[in-house]
């Protein structure tokens, strides 16, 4: 399993993917915001959505999982 963190504290503003999606290395995956600047999470490596840890509106903080890849 494969973990996709949150690289800074913030808030959820939007979530690209969904269980049992592919992704590919450089795919956005979450959008977060923080301090008004809008902060893409991009995927660092491929794999399929197992779990998607964070919802719209969720605030968290650097190091958080926010998806789990296969």
């Amino acid at each position: 399993m494969k973990e996709i963190t949150a690289s800074m504290a913030g808030t959820v503003l939007n979530v690209f993917v969904a269980r049992g999606a592919q992704v590919n290395p450089g795919q956005e995956v979450i959008m977060l915001e923080s301090m008004k600047m809008e902060i893409p999470i991009e995927s660092g490596t491929e794999g399929i959505v197992r779990v998607v840890k964070v919802e719209i509106g969720d605030f968290v903080n650097e190091g958080d999982v926010l998806l789990v890849l296969e």
